[in-house]
């Protein structure tokens, strides 16, 4: 990801609504959310969420597809992915020690219990 992607990614996420789609999203996995179960998880108008959608589609931080006459959205991990490797890069500069709280943040990800001994 190069910064003008992230740029995007994090107007994106600005503002309230489209953090919560997100956050959905990532919470609802690979199989994704239909537009209208999404406006009410996210409580917002079904008018007003594909305003939300479109936006963060334009991103790059989630992907639409067709099924049947729904359009179910996901989070585009690859891009979650980059966005979060793009800010800890450079984190480091020969101090593993400033990485530590990060990387077991995201080890709680891989392991749901908590218990970042195995992860």
């Amino acid at each position: 990801m190069d910064e003008r992607q992230a740029l995007s990614a994090f107007a994106a996420l600005s503002q309230e609504t489209r953090l919560r789609i997100v956050r959905l999203l990532v919470t609802a996995g690979p199989a994704g959310l239909a537009a209208g179960a999404l406006a009410g998880e996210a409580r917002v108008s079904s008018s007003n969420i594909s305003f939300h959608l479109k936006e963060l589609e334009r991103s790059g931080l989630i992907q639409s597809r067709r099924e049947g006459r729904s359009i179910i959205y996901r989070a585009a991990y690859p891009a979650l992915s980059g966005l979060i490797q793009f800010l800890m890069r450079d984190c480091c500069q020969g101090h593993p020690e400033v990485c530590t709280p990060a990387v077991a943040a995201l080890a709680i990800c891989c392991n749901p219990k908590g218990d970042t001994a195995h992860a």
